[in-house]
């Protein structure tokens, strides 16, 4: 019976990872055998963001989009409210009045088009 994965782009979660150790929460944004694409935030500063963006400093908080590689995860799982306590954009959403999901979007500052090697 094969495995059906509950993961889809757009999901918030949460991933574990070690070697360092931290937790990261953000968007999904890809998900492969290779590793995942999300955009989102350390936790170790949670309720340092919450007053950020909460304060209209939004800008001050340290969004990134990166890729994860398998072998620095250690787990992943949906932000998902649990045994009564609320999941981390209910949280965020009653916290600072905002939309979890907007605001990973629209913190995306666009850049210069990224200069790109041709493979020879």
């Amino acid at each position: 019976m094969p495995l059906t994965m509950p993961f889809q782009s757009g999901d918030l979660v949460v991933v574990v990872l070690h070697t360092p150790r931290e937790r990261i929460w953000g968007c999904l944004l890809g998900l492969e055998a290779s590793g995942i694409a999300l955009r989102g935030l350390n936790l170790t500063p949670w309720e340092e963001v919450l007053t950020l963006v909460r304060t209209g400093e939004a800008d001050q908080v340290a969004l990134s989009t990166r890729f994860l590689p398998m072998p620095r995860i250690e787990a992943m799982y949906l932000d998902e409210a649990s045994s009564g306590a609320p999941s981390l954009a209910e949280t965020f959403r009653h916290r600072t009045g905002q939309d979890p999901h907007v605001f990973l979007a629209a913190s995306a500052t666009p850049g210069p088009a990224p200069h790109r090697r041709r493979k020879p």
